[in-house]
């Protein structure tokens, strides 16, 4: 059986997936021509503009494009021509939570998979190897087989891989040029082994053949959901401790740490927050839990289930601990909401935690105004439109106002708030933020960014998420 030999290869969807991955794959390869499609023009617009200000932030992905883009990367709108000529077609296409209909609020909306697939079958006319590189549910594969072999041309044969990502926003470039692993699952048929071969070849170029694994069709894309709810389930499991640290006197980092040094448990992803956020976890923890009830495994998905009602509790507890400091009331009261990003060195806010402290804010009538020193300020208003639908933009803003620094944000404030940890805001002048309140003025950190400390010595009135009242040594049993 001759070996399959990947020249050219397309990806369909030029997102926060797509965009990055096969910008690496250029850079690592330059013998292959990459090109990366999407329906949407602004999007390719942004990809192919001259000053570089591409339509996502990743720390390092600018200098990638630099390298390749014009020589062996492009961005087009062409979807049809860059499928016709490639050899290997990834799929990397938004999956969203279906929000209507039977799995509404937990199953994986796959309209836009089976629309690329349908386009794959219409268009090619040779044999190709289609890969799943957006999280699906498991067995999805199946489908996009039956879909391209009932509508394939004549002598025309399709291959399917999957192909998770395995990404962090904000150090996905660096992920990606040293992955702790690369996953490929494949039919085990010898067709789909000689796919899943020519795949292998191409991470080759970069990645130690140790790191790439192959495995089972089913098995990778059970994978991909399995590894973002335990990482999910860490932080979860973090954040229920904070809220006993917070009641007896405990310090969440002092425990995270004393726990992290168990050799079996391990340091990360034991960072107490305000929550989890991302277009990954909640998303991949519900799709299990819609699985887990479709497979008649229902205490399997209530225990999943658990993270995601964890992390929503996490958010409220918080906003109540607002409103408490401030004398039980925000009405008309100015807070300043540091970061609306997901995470640092991300413009990404897709179930940001800040969105959800925002509308809490909203419904207690209090005066809010926010920083972020990537997030576009149309994203801000979009956002904050979808979660509050009964509040008319005009209306939203009336409460809501987006700064041009943090300074301006926390001007006559009589909160802050900590949302996204980015250093900048560690690196702030407090004493100007301070001599610029209202008084009492309060820092409520929501990221264990700050030094509660000094702020403390400033004159703040520091709230820390994960540690509570140190309890006076009198009072001790």
């Amino acid at each position: 059986m001759s070996s399959l030999k990947v020249s050219k290869i397309c990806c369909i969807g030029a997102g926060y997936v797509g965009g990055p991955t096969c910008s690496v794959i250029a850079l690592k390869c330059p013998h292959i021509k990459v090109t990366i499609v999407d329906l949407n023009q602004a999007r390719i617009d942004a990809w192919n503009s001259s000053d570089y200000n591409l339509p996502i932030y990743e720390p390092g992905l600018e200098q990638v494009v630099r390298e390749t883009r014009g020589k062996n990367l492009f961005f087009s709108t062409d979807v049809d021509g860059a499928i016709q000529e490639a050899d290997l077609i990834f799929v990397s296409v938004n999956t969203p939570t279906k929000k209507s209909g039977i799995g509404a609020g937990y199953a994986a909306d796959l309209n836009y998979v089976e629309k690329a697939t349908r386009r794959i079958a219409r268009t090619a006319t040779t044999s190709k190897i289609v890969v799943e590189k957006s999280t699906v549910p498991c067995r999805t594969a199946e489908s996009m087989r039956t879909i391209l072999e009932a509508n394939s041309k004549p002598n025309t044969h399709f291959s399917i891989l999957s192909n998770p990502e395995f990404l962090a926003e904000g150090t996905a470039v660096a992920d990606l040029l040293n992955p702790d692993r690369v996953l490929i699952g494949s039919l085990q048929s010898p067709l789909g082994k000689q796919a899943c071969e020519a795949l292998c070849e191409v991470y080759a170029n970069w990645v130690p053949r140790e790191r790439i694994l192959t495995v089972g069709l089913w098995s990778s894309e059970l994978s991909k959901l399995a590894a973002n709810a335990m990482l999910a389930q860490r932080i979860s499991s973090i954040n229920a401790l904070s809220a006993i640290c917070e009641a007896t006197g405990a310090n969440i980092d002092e425990v995270a740490h004393a726990v992290g040094k168990d050799s079996r448990i391990g340091p990360k992803f034991l960072r107490a927050s305000v929550g989890f956020g991302g277009s990954c976890f909640q998303k991949d923890i519900l799709n299990l839990v819609y699985l887990s009830e479709s497979l008649h495994l229902p205490e399997v998905g209530a225990y999943w289930r658990q993270v995601v009602e964890m992390n929503e509790y996490q958010k409220r507890r918080f906003t109540r601990r607002v409103v408490d400091a401030l004398f039980k009331t925000i009405t008309g009261k100015r807070i300043a909401i540091l970061g609306f990003a997901f995470k640092a060195d991300t413009g990404d806010t897709r179930e940001s935690a800040a969105i959800t402290l925002v509308k809490h804010f909203m419904e207690e009538k209090a005066l809010i105004t926010i920083y972020d020193p990537q997030v576009e300020h149309e994203q801000i208003w979009m956002d904050l439109t979808e979660v509050s639908p009964m509040y008319s933009l005009h209306q939203i803003k009336k409460q809501v106002s987006i700064a041009t620094s943090a300074l301006d944000a926390c001007m006559d404030a009589e909160a802050v708030v900590i949302a996204t940890e980015w250093k900048e805001f560690a690196l702030l002048d407090w004493e100007s933020v301070y001599e610029n309140m209202s008084k009492p003025a309060f820092v409520f950190d929501g990221r264990l960014l700050l030094d509660q400390a000094k702020l403390t010595q400033i004159g703040f009135k520091v709230s820390t998420i994960g540690r509570g009242a140190e309890i006076p040594e009198g009072l001790m049993i």
